[in-house]
């Protein structure tokens, strides 16, 4: 059997046609909806570099390989553009059809717009929240679409910038799935395209839309703003476009085919006084109908409602508008007042169903942003309460913004003052935990997540505050909604609002105290500064974050974080910063700490180190020229480490010629003190090896001949050191040396005095000297001197120890000359010292 493709078995039959196989139980497989399911990594090509979106470790970064990189992308067909743009736009609320109403007193404005984008004109088209814009930009949308050979992309900029319009109309026209081009490449695409671009819900103008409409020199744009939005720059070709409210006629003819019926004169005044009130904004009259229409749900009588169900009473949409009303049967239910007209929401909201209301909350919570409908039923906890949206969407309480709704113009401050906001952060709370299952699902691809993105940030926005440390066994659920939807915001290439989930997630598990977590958020925000260019920024997030998973002794994650750091290095060409590494941590793919070159033209010397055989002062100079750097900055690094070996290489050599040098023109005085030996040396004097005399080393006595040199015993009566030549002697015998090799105290041959002289104990100094390669070539002397011995010799009768079996021909010349010149002092009377 093939455990890989066991073939019949792997869909619950054996081979052999028996009992079929018992599957593990649903816990074994997955944990509390999905959450222990193998992370979904994505591979994504942002300008030069290769992403890849690791939601475990965090996302590694590299230069992007030839053979992944994407060909130019083809522009979508004609087909495909409409299919593009049908997804873009916001779902058909549920329920039944609701009355269509028409642009009214907006022809001769339609026909100017129209005229301007034919000529290549871009045009701004101003007015209030609440007065028809967005219906008079569809209308013209679906007026130009033969106008432009890439025909008519719809665009929504609310919360986007310059640079996130950019792409998304890139990804409006060109077909580039897992493909995120960089600046330069980006604007060279986008100047091939041809539309006329409908951006509604801007938020910026001036400079921003300056350079976005000069990036796009082939496109037309058609623009809606609100008056409190920046306008264009003075020298810009943006012709603007006022929109104002609705005659009082046109009032009316809004309430009378929301109603669908004729107003009745009551009615018709009431009317009159909120078109002076509202300015005549279309908005307004949607609401006004819903709240007549409401009036007449509630004067029906109960035998309707028992025949015919809630809403029997209410005409159907196409009936006419002549039909005649009982005026008297609506006595009994007011007409609202001017005041609730004007904020009509809170009255709105009360005649609504439950999940309606509860709907109104979740949507103050989340700062006016209405959850999908597809989320309702969780959310509300009614399997039907998807209907909802359909509720609000007739009362004119929400409007749609992109592929999604809001709250209407003014719906969020009436309901806030309408108690609505009471329990906030519990509805933040439980919309965030929904949230954060959903977006972790495999079944949810990151497109969604992105469609999602406002609501999911506004959740993180009202929680991230208040966060607090959980308890052991739990786990901090803004930390979590925003580790699980970062990845997917990074793999839908939505990177407003990846970079808006990081720091909110950073903030919050900082909060909440969960170190991990914390260095994953500042490595994202160091791969994202990456990808846009900011070094610096990227640098102090990576070293952040390897701080903190160096305090863990998290060795994948600090090994992910030091690769990004080393690109990092590479692309401003400086050297890595020395991090310090964990104990034991071992990562053999991180990068060394590398010199730093001076600036072109500056001589760097090293430390001013005369040699005694010339006067060269050993420095280094730096070509003024950088080299030339290939992809991953090899020779630049090659050429550092080059230059720091023969540095390092000059200065030894400068050091070991002047010891070398030292030796040669040092005297050996016999009145020097160095060169007596002391009666009770020290037990660390003359060790070089730390061992302090209490193990010699058995090689260091041994001279070049192969004999080795005699022990100094104890001095004696008269206080000298001699040796014995009785082998069973505890002093005697021929025994190594105690005294490593460059001592120059404790020479074989020792010092004699006479007799006439006491002994006087004279100091010992150790001499530091280096050891030289060369070997000494004089003959070994005699191991022992005999104490009698008092004439003096031109030939040395011991080896000086200074050298020891390593000590150069130089150096035995330099002492020979040095005797011979101080003969007449060392030969006087009564003086025994050997030299």
């Amino acid at each position: 059997m093939d455990p890989i493709n066991p073939g019949p078995e792997g869909y619950g039959q054996d081979g052999d046609g028996s009992t079929p196989r018992q599957r593990p139980p649903r816990e074994s497989l997955t944990n509390d909806f999905g959450q222990s399911a193998p992370a979904r990594t994505a591979r994504l090509v942002t300008g030069d570099f290769l992403l890849t979106v690791n939601p475990v470790d965090g996302s590694e970064i590299e230069p992007c390989p030839p053979a992944e990189r994407p060909a130019r992308p083809e522009k979508r067909t004609a087909a495909e553009r409409t299919d593009h743009e049908r997804a873009a736009r916001p779902p058909v609320p549920p329920g039944p059809a609701q009355p269509e109403l028409h642009l009214l007193e907006r022809q001769d404005d339609r026909e100017h717009l129209v005229r301007l984008l034919a000529r290549g004109r871009s045009v701004r088209l101003t007015g209030p929240s609440g007065s028809g814009r967005t219906a008079l930009l569809d209308l013209v949308a679906d007026d130009c679409s033969d106008l432009a050979p890439d025909g008519v992309v719809r665009l929504n900029g609310f919360h986007r910038t310059p640079e996130d319009l950019l792409h998304d109309l890139f990804h409006a026209v060109y077909k580039a799935p897992a493909h995120r081009p960089g600046h330069d490449e980006l604007l060279e695409l986008i100047r091939d395209i041809g539309a006329v671009v409908v951006l509604d819900d801007i938020e910026f103008g001036g400079a921003g839309l300056d350079e976005l409409i000069d990036a796009t020199p082939e496109c037309a744009f058609l623009i809606g703003a609100t008056p409190d939005v920046p306008a264009p720059s003075a020298d810009s070709a943006v012709e603007e476009v006022p929109l104002s409210g609705l005659e009082r006629a046109g009032g009316v003819d809004i309430l009378e085919r929301a109603v669908g019926r004729v107003l009745t004169e009551e009615e018709a005044n009431w009317a009159g006084d909120l078109w002076f009130e509202s300015e005549g904004l279309p908005l307004r009259f949607v609401q006004a109908g819903a709240l007549l229409r409401q009036r007449d749900q509630l004067r029906a009588s109960t035998d309707a409602v028992d025949e015919f169900g809630v809403f029997a009473s209410e005409l159907p949409v196409d009936a006419p508008l002549d039909v005649p009303f009982d005026a008297e049967a609506t006595d009994e239910v007011p007409l609202p007042s001017l005041g609730e007209a004007a904020a009509p929401a809170p009255l709105l909201a009360a005649r609504l169903s439950a999940s309606a209301r509860a709907t109104l909350r979740f949507a103050v919570a989340l700062a006016g942003e209405v959850p999908h409908q597809a989320h309702l039923p969780a959310l509300v906890g009614d399997t039907h309460a998807d209907a909802a949206l359909g509720e609000l969407a007739a009362c004119g309480l929400v409007s749609p913004v992109g592929s999604r709704y809001r709250l209407a113009a003014g719906v969020l401050q009436q309901l806030e003052a309408a108690g609505y906001a009471d329990d906030t952060a519990a509805q933040a709370l439980t919309a965030a935990q929904h949230y954060a299952w959903w977006a972790g699902h495999p079944s949810v691809t990151p497109e969604r997540v992105c469609a999602e993105a406002d609501a999911l940030l506004a959740a993180l926005a009202v929680l991230v505050p208040a966060t607090v440390a959980p308890a052991e066994d739990e786990e901090s659920t803004p930390v979590r909604l925003a580790r699980t939807a970062a990845p997917a915001f990074a793999a839908g290439l939505h990177w407003g609002a990846w970079e808006a989930a990081l720091r909110a997630g950073a903030e919050a598990s900082r909060l909440a105290a969960e170190v991990r977590e914390q260095a994953y958020f500042h490595h994202e925000l160091g791969i994202l500064a990456l990808c846009g260019g900011q070094l610096d920024r990227a640098r102090a997030e990576l070293e952040a974050s390897i701080g903190l998973r160096g305090a863990l002794s998290d060795k994948r994650g600090t090994t992910a974080g030091r690769r990004a750091l080393a690109l990092v290095a590479d692309l401003s060409g400086e050297a890595l910063p020395a991090i310090a590494a964990t104990a034991g941590d071992e990562i053999p793919d991180a990068r060394h700490e590398e010199s730093v070159s001076p600036a072109g033209g500056v001589t760097t010397p090293f430390p001013a180190v005369h040699s005694p055989f010339s006067d060269t002062v050993v420095t280094r100079r730096v070509p003024e020229e950088p080299a030339p750097v290939e992809s991953g900055g090899g020779l630049v690094r090659m050429a550092r480490r080059n230059l720091v070996a023969v540095g390092a290489g000059v200065l030894l050599t400068a050091v070991l010629g002047t010891v070398v040098g030292l030796g040669m023109t040092s005297h050996d005085n016999a009145d020097d003190p160095s060169n007596n030996v002391s009666v009770n040396p020290s037990a660390s004097e003359g060790t070089g090896d730390g061992s302090l005399g209490a193990d010699p080393k058995q090689s260091s006595g041994t001279s070049d001949t192969g004999t080795a040199t005699s022990r100094p015993t104890d001095p004696g009566a008269d206080g000298t050191l001699g040796t014995s030549d009785d082998p069973t002697s505890p002093t005697g015998g021929a025994t190594p040396s105690d005294t490593p090799t460059g001592t120059k105290g404790s020479s074989s041959g020792g010092t004699t005095h006479s007799p006439s002289k006491s002994p006087t104990p004279t100091p010992s100094h150790s001499k530091s000297a280096s050891a030289s390669p060369s070997k000494s070539s004089s003959p070994s002397p005699s191991d022992s001197v005999s104490p009698s011995s008092s004439a003096p010799t031109d030939t040395p009768s011991t080896t000086n120890s200074a050298s020891g079996p390593a000590s150069s021909a130089p150096a035995a010349s330099s002492s020979s000359a040095a005797a011979s010149e101080g003969s007449s002092e060392s030969a006087s009377a009564g003086s025994g010292t050997i030299i």
